[in-house]
């Protein structure tokens, strides 16, 4: 009995020491925590507001997330939009900055060819009849001064003659009566030829020429062969258009970066290829009604004839402003209005890494594809020009200042992922 309690008492012994007995002899030593590495941050390219302390997958977009370069005990500024440089590149963000600038509006006009009022001309009939004879058949022909136009047969224009006939037999006795039916006739666009002629054949003519009194092109034929026309009837319209008028229409908020006087370059839509330029002659004193818009006029040399009426036209014209001279000028894409605000996103130079905050400024008049600042950026600047609207999405996802709220949200997160920085 008692050899087997012996034995009994060896073999724990033995278990104990194959247990318990390191076989090296040395002492594991405690892990100190000013040992442990950096932690690891995980990001999306597209939504840099995620944050995880390991890879895999973006919770939103599901596109597979990159390592960011960082520890994790950097401070986070909790209204600005973080961007790593692969998510600016995807989102086609780009910077630029801000500096004083002449500012220059750029005003654009569209309007049309017209004919210049000053040199239509209505040819008439001066005396009562019949169209016998038109020798002009169509609009848009052209006509030059002095050209025959129509044959007109006249009962009134006959009994004159008869007068002038009578009294040129008694014009040495009673000379008042000969030069009365003399005046009646040049009165009615005879010519002193014309009258000779008469009264050098003793015949009555009966049909009369009516001559052209300018050069140019049937705008409107009025009549036609047979017709009855009174004095003063109109035959043709005739427009010369050796010069043409371009009227653009400017609308009021473009009229006062207008002026008499200023430069402007236009194209024809069915010139392409060809510049034009001229002086503005005139801008209309009065607002149409109707569509709210101004004439401004200017006057083109139309020798070759290639403007005509009714073609259309694109202007330009560039005016300096001299009351903004010197004024800070960003790009019009930088800029994103909310109806009563307009907003920048400024780029933060103190930080590390890329990221950008909201901030409202006061805007001058728009320059075309730019703007004039008033108040709230400062020269030397870095905001962002292209793919504002991809920073201001990333703020709104990230519950941060955006153009859409003033202020972050108190206690909001944005998704309840572990790692994920807010």
């Amino acid at each position: 009995m008692y050899i087997r309690s012996g034995l009994l008492i060896l073999a724990g012994l033995l278990l104990g020491w194959l247990f318990f007995h390191s076989s090296n002899g040395k002492k594991e030593e405690p892990i100190h925590s000013d040992k442990i590495s950096k932690k690891e941050i995980w990001t999306c390219a597209m939504h840099p507001q995620i944050r995880l302390d390991h890879p895999g997958k973006c919770p939103i977009c599901a596109m597979e997330l990159i390592l960011l370069n960082q520890n994790s005990s950097v401070k986070i500024d909790s209204d600005a939009v973080y961007f790593s440089k692969e998510a600016m590149e995807l989102a086609n963000v780009a910077t630029s900055i801000v500096s004083h600038q002449q500012p220059v509006k750029e005003v654009r006009l569209y309007g049309k060819v017209q004919a210049d009022e000053r040199l239509l001309q209505n040819q008439v009939a001066h005396v009562s009849g019949r169209i016998e004879k038109l020798f002009v058949n169509f609009t848009g022909e052209a006509v030059h001064q002095g050209q025959l136009l129509a044959m007109i047969y006249s009962p009134d224009l006959i009994t004159a003659q008869q007068e002038l006939l009578e009294a040129a037999k008694s014009k040495q006795s009673q000379p008042e009566i000969y030069e009365a039916s003399k005046e009646k006739l040049m009165q009615w666009m005879l010519t002193e030829k014309q009258i000779a002629q008469i009264e050098s054949s003793g015949r009555v003519k009966m049909n009369f020429e009516v001559y052209s009194n300018t050069s140019g092109i049937v705008t409107a034929k009025r009549v036609a062969t047979g017709d009855h026309v009174s004095e003063g009837s109109v035959l043709f319209d005739v427009a010369n258009l050796s010069s043409v008028w371009v009227l653009f229409d400017a609308y009021e908020s473009d009229l006062p970066f207008l002026k008499v006087g200023n430069n402007i370059s236009f194209t024809i839509q069915a010139l392409p290829g060809q510049n034009f330029t001229a002086n503005i002659k005139f801008i209309d004193p009065v607002i149409d009604p109707v569509n709210r818009v101004a004439k401004v006029r200017v006057e083109v040399n139309n020798s070759g004839a290639k403007l005509k009426p009714e073609m259309y036209a694109t202007g330009l014209v560039r005016s300096n402003l001299n009351e903004f001279r010197d004024k800070l000028v960003i790009p019009r894409s930088a800029v994103l209005w909310t109806g009563k605000r307009s907003i920048v996103y400024v780029k933060q130079p103190e930080s590390t890494e890329i990221n950008f905050k909201i901030r409202e400024i006061e805007l001058g008049p728009m320059l075309g594809n730019s703007y004039v600042v008033e108040s709230g950026l400062s020269e030397g600047e870095e905001i962002v020009t292209d793919g504002t609207f991809s920073v201001d999405a990333a703020a709104q996802l990230a519950g941060k200042p955006s153009m859409m709220n003033r202020s972050q949200p108190e206690n909001k997160k944005v998704s309840s992922m572990p790692g994920m920085d807010m």
